[in-house]
């Protein structure tokens, strides 16, 4: 179990990694973002993309599973108030793999809430090229570790 005494700054995690198939983003996308490069592959060919790509929310949710799997479940997590810097670096298309990873920015203590820390980290997450698909900056809450 990881508590908020357990992250400092510089500390860098590996999230994992994940295949995207073509069944996955057609599927996220006709429930949550039905745009025609996200569901439709004949017009997606002509889209900007020139072809399927996987909703940026889609992307999200993905690199949301690799950090529960590799770090939020296995610890003292009491949630998060928020993302910040949220950016779609690049499109995400069928058969890539994708690999996360967190950074540590800081950690400190809550001053009205000594049951908790905040501690905000830097998600990249990288295609098999090795090129960057998504970055985020997050705030996590973390409980202390008990006496």
């Amino acid at each position: 179990m990881r508590y908020f005494e357990d992250f400092h700054a510089g500390d860098v995690y590996d999230l994992g990694s994940r295949a995207v198939t073509r069944e996955e983003i057609l599927d996220f996308a006709r429930q949550f973002d039905p745009q025609y490069f996200h569901v439709d592959e004949e017009r997606a060919k002509e889209s900007i993309y020139g072809g399927l790509i996987a909703s940026g929310w889609h992307t999200a949710a993905m690199t949301m599973r690799l950090a529960c799997d590799a770090i939020v479940l296995q610890s003292a997590s009491m949630g998060s108030p928020g993302l910040d810097e949220l950016r779609w670096v690049r499109p995400v298309r069928p058969g890539d793999t994708l690999t996360a990873r967190m950074e540590i920015l800081s950690a400190r203590a809550s001053q009205s809430k000594p049951d908790r820390g905040i501690v905000i980290s830097q998600v990249i997450v990288a295609n098999q090229d090795g090129e960057t698909v998504l970055t985020w900056k997050a705030m996590g809450m973390y409980r202390r570790r008990p006496a």
